[in-house]
């Protein structure tokens, strides 16, 4: 048995073939949306339930009316709580809420 024999068996016994991973059959929808004031909340809840994870502008909402966009995210918050979804903010004026099945990783 030469150095080329022990060579090429090396070579062979390093080659690992992985089996291919199926994607997911259920996809989960990002959704971006607006916040307007307290009446979008009931909505979110819902689109929350259906296993849609969202991603909420609230920049225009504090600019025009501070306090409609606090009551909003009170709401916001009481519902998440109820229902254990998951909620965070972004100092870029970004919600992101998500269901039960998906937490939101805070470093």
């Amino acid at each position: 048995m030469g150095l080329l024999d022990i060579l090429k068996r090396g070579k062979e016994e390093d080659i690992v073939e992985l089996p291919e991973e199926e994607e997911p059959k259920d996809k989960i929808n990002v959704r971006i949306e607006s916040m307007t004031g307290t009446g979008d909340v009931d909505r979110f809840a819902q689109l929350l339930k259906q296993g849609n994870i969202l991603v909420l502008k609230t920049k225009q909402l504090q600019r025009q009316d501070l306090g409609g966009f606090q009551m909003a995210v009170q709401k916001l918050k009481r519902v998440c709580t109820s229902y254990g979804f998951d909620i965070a903010g972004t100092e870029e004026g970004y919600l992101v809420v998500t269901p039960k099945f998906a937490n939101i990783v805070r470093v």
